[in-house]
């Protein structure tokens, strides 16, 4: 089964501080049964000013491999991840993520 990533290798270092399924089950989508769609956050370090440095990924399973893909990163605030995971769950945002997960797979 494929496993890619175009998070630099060596980056992430450990478990992920935060983690949120987004989606699981048996969703199809363009050939794909898509089984997991799940956010995480890594922080990279922490600034006594500014707050964590945080890499937020997300990870796309399928029947044909997994994907995690790099989905913001910086100083973004203590809300950091709840906001990125309310941004990806409202409007289109999960639509083309998967979207996004399953070009990348197909390549």
């Amino acid at each position: 089964m494929t496993t890619k990533s175009d998070v630099e290798p060596g980056r992430i270092k450990g478990p992920p501080a935060r983690r949120q399924v987004l989606l699981s089950g048996a969703q199809k989508d363009q050939g794909f049964t898509i089984t997991l769609v799940e956010m995480r956050q890594y922080v990279e370090r922490a600034d006594d000013l500014l707050g964590e440095y945080s890499l937020l990924t997300v990870v796309v399973e399928t029947d044909r491999g997994s994907i995690e893909m790099k989905y913001d990163e910086g100083f973004r605030g203590p809300d950091a991840f709840q906001s990125a995971v309310a941004m990806l769950t409202q409007y289109v945002g999960l639509s083309a993520l998967i979207n996004r997960a399953l070009i990348a797979l197909s390549e």
